[in-house]
Protein backbone atom coordinates (compact mmCIF):
# COMPACT_ATOMS: atom_id res chain seq x y z
CA UNK A 1 0.00 0.00 0.00
CA UNK A 2 1.39 3.32 -1.17
CA UNK A 3 2.05 5.63 2.40
CA UNK A 4 -0.32 8.78 3.02
CA UNK A 5 2.04 10.00 5.42
CA UNK A 6 5.53 11.54 6.21
CA UNK A 7 7.01 10.42 9.64
CA UNK A 8 10.67 12.83 9.75
CA UNK A 9 12.60 11.77 12.69
CA UNK A 10 15.30 13.43 13.98
CA UNK A 11 17.77 11.11 16.37
CA UNK A 12 19.57 12.25 19.45
CA UNK A 13 21.57 9.66 21.87
CA UNK A 14 18.66 8.97 24.30
CA UNK A 15 15.24 10.39 22.96
CA UNK A 16 13.97 11.04 18.87
CA UNK A 17 11.64 13.80 17.80
CA UNK A 18 9.05 12.59 15.00
CA UNK A 19 6.97 14.86 12.53
CA UNK A 20 4.21 13.74 11.24
CA UNK A 21 3.28 15.44 7.51
CA UNK A 22 0.44 14.51 5.33
CA UNK A 23 0.78 14.56 1.20
CA UNK A 24 -0.29 18.14 1.01
CA UNK A 25 1.83 19.62 3.49
CA UNK A 26 0.23 19.63 6.48
CA UNK A 27 1.92 19.05 9.85
CA UNK A 28 -0.45 16.65 11.52
CA UNK A 29 1.09 16.28 15.09
CA UNK A 30 4.72 15.34 16.68
CA UNK A 31 5.94 13.10 19.30
CA UNK A 32 8.81 13.44 21.63
CA UNK A 33 10.13 9.26 22.43
CA UNK A 34 12.53 8.25 24.66
CA UNK A 35 15.35 5.82 22.57
CA UNK A 36 13.77 2.19 24.36
CA UNK A 37 11.34 -0.26 23.08
CA UNK A 38 8.21 1.47 24.81
CA UNK A 39 9.62 5.03 22.59
CA UNK A 40 9.50 2.82 19.88
CA UNK A 41 6.01 1.27 20.38
CA UNK A 42 4.78 5.42 21.11
CA UNK A 43 5.95 5.94 17.20
CA UNK A 44 4.42 3.13 16.01
CA UNK A 45 0.87 3.76 17.01
CA UNK A 46 1.68 7.51 16.76
CA UNK A 47 2.56 6.85 12.92
CA UNK A 48 -0.47 4.26 12.59
CA UNK A 49 -3.10 6.96 13.75
CA UNK A 50 -2.03 9.51 11.08
CA UNK A 51 -2.41 6.96 8.50
CA UNK A 52 -0.17 4.95 6.27
CA UNK A 53 3.24 5.97 7.27
CA UNK A 54 6.46 6.31 6.00
CA UNK A 55 9.74 7.22 7.59
CA UNK A 56 12.48 9.66 6.43
CA UNK A 57 15.22 8.83 9.47
CA UNK A 58 18.06 10.95 10.14
CA UNK A 59 21.32 8.79 11.21
CA UNK A 60 20.10 5.40 10.92
CA UNK A 61 24.00 4.49 10.73
CA UNK A 62 24.70 6.09 14.40
CA UNK A 63 21.72 7.50 16.70
CA UNK A 64 18.94 5.90 14.26
CA UNK A 65 20.20 2.54 13.80
CA UNK A 66 18.28 0.38 16.34
CA UNK A 67 15.21 2.79 15.31
CA UNK A 68 15.40 2.17 11.75
CA UNK A 69 16.24 -1.99 12.62
CA UNK A 70 12.95 -1.84 15.01
CA UNK A 71 10.92 -0.13 11.96
CA UNK A 72 11.84 -1.88 9.26
CA UNK A 73 10.52 -5.77 11.49
CA UNK A 74 7.58 -3.65 11.60
CA UNK A 75 7.23 -3.69 7.56
CA UNK A 76 7.50 0.06 7.27
CA UNK A 77 8.96 2.00 4.61
CA UNK A 78 12.22 3.21 5.93
CA UNK A 79 14.39 6.02 4.20
CA UNK A 80 17.56 7.62 5.01
CA UNK A 81 17.90 11.09 5.81
CA UNK A 82 20.74 12.96 5.30
CA UNK A 83 20.98 15.61 7.88
CA UNK A 84 20.32 19.51 6.71
CA UNK A 85 22.85 22.36 5.76
CA UNK A 86 23.07 24.11 8.83
CA UNK A 87 24.66 27.25 7.48
CA UNK A 88 21.88 27.70 4.69
CA UNK A 89 19.24 28.23 7.98
CA UNK A 90 18.27 30.84 10.09
CA UNK A 91 16.52 28.93 12.87
CA UNK A 92 16.95 25.23 14.22
CA UNK A 93 15.48 23.26 17.03
CA UNK A 94 14.71 19.36 17.32
CA UNK A 95 11.29 19.67 15.70
CA UNK A 96 12.29 21.63 12.94
CA UNK A 97 14.74 19.06 12.01
CA UNK A 98 12.46 16.65 12.19
CA UNK A 99 9.76 18.37 9.90
CA UNK A 100 12.46 18.80 7.39
CA UNK A 101 13.28 14.98 7.03
CA UNK A 102 9.72 14.38 6.58
CA UNK A 103 9.01 17.17 4.00
CA UNK A 104 12.28 15.54 1.93
CA UNK A 105 9.91 12.50 1.78
CA UNK A 106 7.24 15.13 0.30
CA UNK A 107 9.36 16.25 -2.62
CA UNK A 108 9.46 13.28 -4.63
CA UNK A 109 13.58 12.56 -4.66
CA UNK A 110 15.31 9.40 -4.33
CA UNK A 111 15.85 8.89 -0.45
CA UNK A 112 18.37 5.90 -0.05
CA UNK A 113 17.19 3.21 1.57
CA UNK A 114 18.93 2.84 5.51
CA UNK A 115 22.22 0.46 5.59
CA UNK A 116 21.05 -2.29 8.98
CA UNK A 117 21.08 -5.69 8.56
CA UNK A 118 23.02 -8.33 11.64
CA UNK A 119 25.95 -9.29 8.98
CA UNK A 120 26.77 -5.95 7.63
CA UNK A 121 26.83 -4.20 11.32
CA UNK A 122 29.34 -7.17 12.52
CA UNK A 123 31.87 -6.49 8.75
CA UNK A 124 31.23 -2.60 9.81
CA UNK A 125 32.40 -3.18 13.58
CA UNK A 126 34.92 -5.74 12.64
CA UNK A 127 36.65 -3.25 10.17
CA UNK A 128 36.40 -0.05 12.41
CA UNK A 129 38.42 -2.38 15.09
CA UNK A 130 40.83 -2.92 12.57
CA UNK A 131 42.16 0.30 11.39
CA UNK A 132 42.06 1.03 15.21
CA UNK A 133 44.23 -1.56 15.89
CA UNK A 134 46.53 -0.79 12.55
CA UNK A 135 47.00 2.92 13.86
CA UNK A 136 47.98 2.18 17.12
CA UNK A 137 50.06 -0.75 15.64
CA UNK A 138 51.75 1.92 13.46
CA UNK A 139 51.91 4.64 16.42
CA UNK A 140 53.74 1.81 18.78
CA UNK A 141 56.14 0.92 16.17
CA UNK A 142 57.06 4.66 15.31
CA UNK A 143 57.65 5.21 19.20
CA UNK A 144 60.01 2.45 19.01
CA UNK A 145 61.93 3.55 15.90
CA UNK A 146 61.84 6.45 17.63
CA UNK A 147 63.31 5.26 21.26
CA UNK A 148 66.25 3.10 19.25
CA UNK A 149 67.53 6.06 17.66
CA UNK A 150 68.21 7.87 21.79
CA UNK A 151 70.45 4.63 22.40
CA UNK A 152 74.42 4.61 21.80
CA UNK A 153 75.16 3.06 19.16
CA UNK A 154 76.57 -0.55 19.73
CA UNK A 155 73.25 -0.91 21.85
CA UNK A 156 70.97 0.34 18.99
CA UNK A 157 72.49 -1.37 16.28
CA UNK A 158 72.19 -4.89 18.61
CA UNK A 159 68.83 -4.23 19.35
CA UNK A 160 67.90 -3.00 15.81
CA UNK A 161 68.54 -6.12 14.56
CA UNK A 162 65.72 -7.83 16.97
CA UNK A 163 62.37 -8.71 15.96
CA UNK A 164 60.08 -7.48 18.51
CA UNK A 165 59.40 -10.95 20.08
CA UNK A 166 63.09 -10.60 21.05
CA UNK A 167 63.34 -7.40 21.58
CA UNK A 168 60.67 -8.26 24.83
CA UNK A 169 62.64 -11.06 25.60
CA UNK A 170 66.24 -9.43 25.58
CA UNK A 171 64.65 -6.56 27.86
CA UNK A 172 63.18 -9.13 30.37
CA UNK A 173 66.62 -10.35 30.85
CA UNK A 174 68.73 -6.99 31.10
CA UNK A 175 65.72 -4.66 32.76
CA UNK A 176 66.95 -1.10 32.85
CA UNK A 177 64.56 1.22 32.89
CA UNK A 178 65.00 2.09 29.19
CA UNK A 179 64.85 -1.36 28.10
CA UNK A 180 61.70 -1.84 30.17
CA UNK A 181 60.16 0.37 27.70
CA UNK A 182 61.39 -0.61 24.78
CA UNK A 183 60.18 -4.51 26.21
CA UNK A 184 56.76 -2.73 26.84
CA UNK A 185 56.61 -1.29 23.31
CA UNK A 186 57.59 -4.91 21.45
CA UNK A 187 55.14 -6.35 23.70
CA UNK A 188 52.13 -4.19 22.64
CA UNK A 189 53.00 -4.72 18.77
CA UNK A 190 52.75 -8.55 19.13
CA UNK A 191 49.66 -8.05 20.93
CA UNK A 192 48.46 -5.51 18.33
CA UNK A 193 49.59 -8.07 15.39
CA UNK A 194 47.61 -10.68 17.08
CA UNK A 195 44.65 -8.94 17.00
CA UNK A 196 45.02 -8.16 13.67
CA UNK A 197 45.48 -11.67 13.07
CA UNK A 198 42.12 -12.64 14.96
CA UNK A 199 39.70 -9.84 13.06
CA UNK A 200 41.62 -11.07 9.70
CA UNK A 201 40.05 -14.43 10.59
CA UNK A 202 36.63 -13.43 11.43
CA UNK A 203 36.45 -11.29 8.17
CA UNK A 204 37.72 -13.76 5.83
CA UNK A 205 35.12 -16.17 7.63
CA UNK A 206 32.12 -13.68 7.17
CA UNK A 207 32.76 -12.71 3.38
CA UNK A 208 33.20 -15.88 2.64
CA UNK A 209 29.35 -16.53 3.85
CA UNK A 210 27.71 -13.43 3.02
CA UNK A 211 29.56 -13.39 -1.12
CA UNK A 212 31.87 -15.91 -2.10
CA UNK A 213 31.71 -14.59 -5.51
CA UNK A 214 33.51 -11.11 -4.82
CA UNK A 215 35.92 -13.25 -2.83
CA UNK A 216 36.84 -15.28 -6.41
CA UNK A 217 37.21 -11.86 -8.02
CA UNK A 218 41.20 -11.76 -8.71
CA UNK A 219 42.40 -9.18 -6.37
CA UNK A 220 39.67 -9.20 -3.89
CA UNK A 221 40.62 -10.00 -0.40
CA UNK A 222 38.55 -10.09 3.07
CA UNK A 223 39.15 -6.96 4.15
CA UNK A 224 38.51 -5.32 0.40
CA UNK A 225 35.09 -7.51 0.44
CA UNK A 226 34.33 -6.98 3.44
CA UNK A 227 34.41 -3.24 2.64
CA UNK A 228 32.46 -3.34 -0.70
CA UNK A 229 29.80 -5.27 1.62
CA UNK A 230 29.53 -2.73 4.01
CA UNK A 231 29.33 0.46 1.52
CA UNK A 232 27.43 -0.80 -0.67
CA UNK A 233 24.79 -3.02 1.88
CA UNK A 234 21.49 -3.84 0.42
CA UNK A 235 22.13 -4.02 -3.56
CA UNK A 236 18.60 -2.37 -4.10
CA UNK A 237 19.99 0.77 -2.72
CA UNK A 238 21.67 1.66 -5.98
CA UNK A 239 19.88 2.22 -9.14
CA UNK A 240 22.61 1.34 -11.60
CA UNK A 241 26.14 0.25 -11.36
CA UNK A 242 26.88 4.49 -12.26
CA UNK A 243 25.52 4.83 -9.04
CA UNK A 244 28.00 2.47 -7.66
CA UNK A 245 30.88 4.19 -9.00
CA UNK A 246 29.46 7.53 -8.12
CA UNK A 247 29.28 6.27 -4.40
CA UNK A 248 33.17 4.99 -4.61
CA UNK A 249 34.46 8.28 -6.32
CA UNK A 250 35.31 6.32 -9.05
CA UNK A 251 32.57 8.31 -11.58
CA UNK A 252 35.00 10.06 -14.16
CA UNK A 253 34.58 13.95 -13.11
CA UNK A 254 34.97 16.44 -16.90
CA UNK A 255 37.60 18.96 -16.05
CA UNK A 256 37.36 20.03 -20.16
CA UNK A 257 38.70 23.47 -21.21
CA UNK A 258 38.74 24.49 -24.56
CA UNK A 259 40.10 22.03 -27.34
CA UNK A 260 41.47 19.93 -24.12
CA UNK A 261 39.28 16.92 -23.57
CA UNK A 262 40.13 15.49 -19.92
CA UNK A 263 38.75 14.22 -16.94
CA UNK A 264 39.74 14.49 -13.18
CA UNK A 265 40.19 12.61 -9.96
CA UNK A 266 36.26 12.42 -8.47
CA UNK A 267 37.14 13.14 -4.68
CA UNK A 268 33.53 12.55 -3.59
CA UNK A 269 32.12 9.28 -2.75
CA UNK A 270 32.50 7.09 0.17
CA UNK A 271 36.13 7.06 0.44
CA UNK A 272 36.74 3.47 2.55
CA UNK A 273 35.06 1.97 -0.64
CA UNK A 274 37.38 3.63 -3.07
CA UNK A 275 40.65 2.94 -1.13
CA UNK A 276 39.29 -0.86 -1.47
CA UNK A 277 38.80 -0.51 -5.21
CA UNK A 278 42.17 1.05 -5.05
CA UNK A 279 43.80 -2.01 -3.85
CA UNK A 280 41.77 -4.44 -5.91
CA UNK A 281 42.84 -2.59 -8.71
CA UNK A 282 46.62 -2.98 -7.92
CA UNK A 283 46.78 -6.23 -6.85
CA UNK A 284 45.02 -7.10 -10.60
CA UNK A 285 48.07 -4.89 -12.19
CA UNK A 286 50.61 -6.76 -10.13
CA UNK A 287 48.83 -10.50 -10.65
CA UNK A 288 46.05 -10.61 -13.01
CA UNK A 289 47.56 -10.87 -16.96
CA UNK A 290 44.22 -9.31 -18.66
CA UNK A 291 44.58 -6.37 -16.56
CA UNK A 292 48.44 -5.84 -16.49
CA UNK A 293 47.75 -5.99 -20.57
CA UNK A 294 44.55 -3.28 -20.25
CA UNK A 295 47.33 -1.16 -18.02
CA UNK A 296 50.21 -1.11 -20.31
CA UNK A 297 47.76 -0.47 -23.34
CA UNK A 298 46.26 2.59 -21.29
CA UNK A 299 49.90 3.78 -20.86
CA UNK A 300 51.00 3.20 -24.59
CA UNK A 301 47.97 5.74 -25.96
CA UNK A 302 49.26 8.43 -23.52
CA UNK A 303 47.29 8.38 -20.30
CA UNK A 304 49.27 8.66 -17.08
CA UNK A 305 49.90 5.60 -14.52
CA UNK A 306 47.00 7.86 -12.38
CA UNK A 307 44.41 8.32 -15.12
CA UNK A 308 45.11 4.31 -16.31
CA UNK A 309 44.94 3.04 -12.71
CA UNK A 310 41.32 5.34 -12.50
CA UNK A 311 40.49 3.75 -15.76
CA UNK A 312 40.81 0.20 -14.12
CA UNK A 313 38.68 1.40 -10.75
CA UNK A 314 36.01 2.54 -13.23
CA UNK A 315 35.84 -0.75 -14.94
CA UNK A 316 36.34 -2.65 -11.58
CA UNK A 317 33.18 -0.72 -10.12
CA UNK A 318 30.98 -1.97 -12.92
CA UNK A 319 32.17 -5.51 -12.99
CA UNK A 320 32.04 -5.68 -9.18
CA UNK A 321 28.69 -3.95 -9.29
CA UNK A 322 26.82 -6.73 -11.07
CA UNK A 323 28.83 -9.48 -8.64
CA UNK A 324 27.09 -8.12 -6.14
CA UNK A 325 23.90 -7.31 -7.57
CA UNK A 326 23.78 -10.97 -9.09
CA UNK A 327 25.00 -12.50 -5.17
Amino acid sequence: MEWTVAIGVDTHRDRHVAVAVDRLGRTLGSLELAVDERGYARLIDFARSCGVPAFSVEGTGSYGASLARALLAEGFVVYECERPERRRRKDKNDLIDAEAAARRLLTGKRLPLPRTGGAREQLRLLLAERRSCQRARLQARNQLKAALVTLDPPQRARLSALAPALLNRHALVRCTPTLAALGRLSKRIQQLESELAEIDAELATLTKALCPQLLAQPGVGPVCAAQMLVSAADPARLRSEACFAALAGVSPVEASSGPTRRHRLNRGGDRQLNWALHMAALNRIRHHPETRAYYQRLLTNGKTKKEAIRNIKRVLARRLYHTLTAA
